[in-house]
C-alpha cells in the first residue's frame, strides 16, 4: 500500500508544481522580458520485486526557463547595430532638414548678396544699389552665424546625451552587479536551481544595456555573468561594477568624453574603443557628421570672406580711397592640451583659402620632429627644426608659423570650425564700397593710328605702393615696332620694349593690353582714376566671384560648394535611414523568434491547467483508492 500511497503523493506534488508553473507563466504574460517556464520531471527509481521493475512515482527535479542563449546573443548584436544607427539618422536628419530647407538655407542668402553686388556693378553711383548690398551682406553673415548657432546647439544636446547616457550605463550596471550576487546567493540557497526570474531580470537588464553601447556576456560558472562593452572594456565583474564618468575632453574643452573612473583617478577612455547602441551613434554623429558640416559651412565663409576681401582691396571707394576689408575673416580655433605647460603655444593662420579641407589638425612635438596631422585620413608633414615666418610648416592652407611646445605636447587645430559663426561685414558706410578700378587708361587725342589700349586691371595682392603714379607708354618715331614707358616706380622708366600685340603689359601692379597696330608717336597713358563714381569694373570682378571656381583645390564655386555639402548630408541620412530600417527589421525578426520559444502562449498554458488539473485530480483519486485498500485489509484483520 505505501508504494501506491508513495507513488500517488509523488504525482500530486508533480501535478501542483505544474500547476503553480503554469500559473506563473499566465500572470506573467505581459512582464517584459519574461522567459516562460517549465517544470522538469523523471520518474523515480523503481523497485526490484520478483515479478521485475515496479515503478515509484515521478520527480519534479527543477523549474527551467525555456530559454535560446544563441537568439539572445543575436539579438544584442543586433540590437546595438540598430540602436546606432537609428540614433545617427534621427540626429543627422536634423543637419539635412537645416541644410537643404530653401527658405533658411544659405542658397537663397548667397543669391541675393550677389545679387546686391550685380545691381551695384549695374548702378556703381546709386546709394540705394550700394545699401542694398551692404544689407543683404549683414543679412548672409546673420544666415551663416544663425546656421552655425544651430550646429552649435545640435553640438551641445550630442554632449548632454553622451553624459545621459553614461548615467543610465552606470545605472544598469550597478544593477547586473547586484543581481549577479542575488543570483549567487539565490542559486547558493536552493541547491544549484536556477533562479529563473533574477536570471530574466538581469537579461532585460542586459538587453537595455545593449541599447545604449555595445555589450558582450561572458558566463560565469557561478551563476554571474560578466559585461563588456564598447571593444572589451569590462564594465561588470561578478558582483563588482566599474563607474564611467562624463568628463571635458583634455583635447577639446568644447567635447564632452568618457572616463573610466578607477579608485580616485578617472582615466580617459579613447572614443573609438566605445561603438553600438544610442552612446556610439551620438558620439558618430557628433564626431563625424556633425564635425564635418560645421567645419564645411565654416570653409565656405572664410573662402567668401578672403576672397572677396582681396578683390574689394583691388578696387577704389568713392571717397578715391583704395578698398579695405570687406569682411572679417575669422581665424583658426586653437587648444593646447590639458596637459600641455600653460606656456606652450602656437601660432597658426590660414595661407591658402582656397586648399582647405573640412578636417581638424593635430600639431604634436616628439622630441625630435614638430608634426603637423590632418585627423580625417592621419597623413601628416613634419620637420626637425622649430616652424617660424621662414620657414612654416604647411597643411591644407593651414599654416603654423610658430611654436613654444614641449617635447610629447599637442594642440588641437580647427581651421574652419568658426568660420560661419565669426564672419562679419566690416562696412557700413556705402562710399567706402570700392566698386571703381583705382587706375584708368587714356589715348592720346593726337595718335594717328586705330590702336587702343584696354581699360586695365589691377593685378592680385600685395598692391604696389606706386600703383596710381601716372605712366606714359609712347611709341617710336619712327616706328620700329618698340616703346618707351615713363614714369614712377620699379623698372621705369623701361626703354625699348617690343611691342606683342595683345601682350600684356605690366608695371605698378597694373596690367593693360594694347590692341590694333600703333603708328609712330602715339601715346598711351594710364594714371589715377580721379572721379570715378560711374566706373563699375572692379564691381564686376566682384560679382564675377560668384561663380568662379575658388574652392575645393578651384574645382567648385561657393554655391557648388554649398550643394556638394547638402549633397553629401543628404546621402549620409539617406542611407542611414535605408540601413536602420533594415537592422530594425532584423531586430523584429530576432525578438519574434525569441518569443516563438520563450514566450507565454495563454491558449497553450490554458491547455495545460486542463492537463495538470486532470493529474492533480486523478494523483488524488489514487490516494483515496490506496486509503480505501488499506482500510479494507484493517477490517480483514
Amino acid at each position: 500500500m505505501g508504494s501506491i500511497l508513495n507513488s500517488a503523493i509523488s504525482g500530486l506534488n508533480a501535478a501542483q508544481a505544474n500547476l503553480q508553473t503554469t500559473s506563473h507563466n499566465i500572470a506573467n504574460a505581459d512582464t517584459p522580458g519574461y522567459t516562460r517556464q517549465k517544470v522538469i520531471q523523471s520518474t523515480n527509481v523503481p523497485q526490484p520485486t520478483g515479478a521485475g521493475f515496479i515503478g515509484s512515482g515521478v520527480n519534479a527535479s527543477t523549474v527551467q526557463r525555456i530559454h535560446n542563449q544563441f537568439l539572445t546573443t543575436q539579438l544584442l548584436q543586433v540590437q546595438t547595430q540598430s540602436s546606432q544607427l537609428e540614433n545617427h539618422y534621427n540626429q543627422i536628419k536634423q543637419i539635412d532638414n537645416l541644410l537643404a530647407d530653401p527658405v533658411s538655407g544659405l542658397s537663397p542668402a548667397l543669391q541675393d548678396f550677389f545679387g546686391g553686388v550685380n545691381d551695384v556693378a549695374a548702378n556703381p553711383s546709386s546709394v540705394p544699389s550700394r545699401q542694398a548690398m551692404i544689407s543683404n551682406a549683414n543679412a548672409l553673415s546673420s544666415r551663416f552665424h544663425s546656421l552655425d548657432q544651430r550646429l552649435s546647439e545640435m553640438y551641445q544636446a550630442a554632449n548632454t546625451e553622451v553624459s545621459s547616457s553614461i548615467g543610465e550605463i552606470n545605472s544598469l550596471a550597478k544593477q547586473i552587479s547586484e543581481l549577479n550576487q542575488n543570483i549567487l546567493i539565490a542559486e547558493g540557497s536552493a541547491g544549484g536551481h536556477s533562479a529563473n526570474d533574477l536570471l530574466d531580470q538581469r537579461d532585460s537588464l542586459i538587453n537595455q544595456l545593449s541599447k545604449l553601447v555595445n555589450t558582450e556576456v561572458v558566463k560565469q560558472n557561478d551563476g554571474s555573468a560578466n559585461v563588456f562593452i564598447g571593444t572589451g572594456q569590462a564594465l561588470v565583474v561578478g558582483n563588482q561594477a566599474m563607474s564611467l564618468k562624463a568628463m571635458i575632453s583634455p583635447e577639446n574643452p568644447q567635447k564632452m568624453s568618457i572616463g573610466l573612473v578607477s579608485g580616485n583617478k578617472t582615466f580617459l577612455l579613447p572614443e573609438d574603443l566605445i561603438h553600438g547602441g544610442s552612446l556610439g551613434g551620438i558620439l558618430a554623429f557628433r564626431n563625424e557628421s556633425l564635425n564635418e558640416a560645421q567645419n564645411s559651412l565654416g570653409r565656405i565663409a572664410i573662402n567668401l570672406a578672403q576672397r572677396f576681401n582681396d578683390q574689394h582691396k583691388l578696387g577704389m571707394d568713392l571717397n578715391g580711397n583704395l578698398g579695405t576689408d570687406f569682411f572679417s575673416v575669422p581665424q583658426p580655433q586653437i587648444f593646447s592640451h590639458a596637459t600641455n605647460n600653460p606656456a606652450s603655444s602656437v601660432t597658426a593662420d590660414i595661407s591658402n583659402v582656397g586648399a582647405l579641407s573640412t578636417s581638424d589638425y593635430q600639431f604634436t612635438y616628439d622630441g625630435a620632429n614638430y608634426t603637423l596631422t590632418r585627423l580625417s585620413d592621419n597623413q601628416s608633414v613634419s620637420t626637425v627644426a622649430p616652424p617660424s615666418a621662414g620657414s612654416p610648416l604647411i597643411m591644407d592652407g593651414l599654416r603654423i608659423s610658430a611654436a613654444t611646445i614641449n617635447a610629447n605636447e599637442q594642440f588641437l587645430i580647427q581651421p574652419t570650425i568658426n568660420g560661419a559663426k565669426n564672419i562679419a561685414v566690416n562696412i557700413s558706410d556705402t562710399a567706402k564700397i570700392a566698386a571703381a578700378t583705382p587706375v584708368r587708361t587714356e589715348s592720346a587725342l593726337t595718335n594717328s593710328s586705330n590702336a587702343t589700349i584696354s581699360q586695365g586691371s589691377v593685378n592680385p595682392l600685395p598692391l604696389d605702393s606706386n600703383l596710381q603714379q601716372p605712366v606714359t607708354i609712347t611709341f617710336h618715331s619712327p616706328y620700329d615696332g618698340q616703346f618707351d614707358v615713363a614714369g614712377t616706380g620699379s623698372g621705369l622708366p623701361a626703354a625699348n620694349q617690343v611691342f606683342t600685340e595683345g601682350a600684356d603689359i605690366s608695371f605698378n601692379g597694373w596690367t593693360v593690353q594694347i590692341n590694333g597696330q600703333p603708328a609712330s608717336g602715339d601715346v598711351f597713358t594710364i594714371k589715377p582714376n580721379l572721379n570715378g563714381s560711374a566706373d563699375n569694373r572692379n564691381a564686376l570682378q566682384l560679382a564675377g566671384l560668384q561663380t568662379q571656381n575658388t574652392m575645393a583645390g578651384g574645382t567648385a564655386s561657393f554655391q557648388e560648394a554649398y550643394g556638394q555639402m547638402v549633397s553629401m548630408v543628404g546621402n549620409k541620412t539617406r542611407e542611414l535611414e535605408v540601413t536602420s530600417k533594415a537592422q530594425s527589421n532584423l531586430v523584429t525578426q530576432t525578438e519574434q523568434s525569441i518569443q516563438a520559444i520563450s514566450g507565454v502562449n495563454l491558449d497553450e498554458e490554458a491547455a495545460n491547467l486542463l492537463r495538470y488539473q486532470h493529474a492533480f485530480q486523478a494523483s488524488s483519486k489514487v490516494i483515496e483508492i490506496s486509503g480505501t485498500l488499506f482500510d479494507s485489509i484493517l477490517r480483514i484483520g
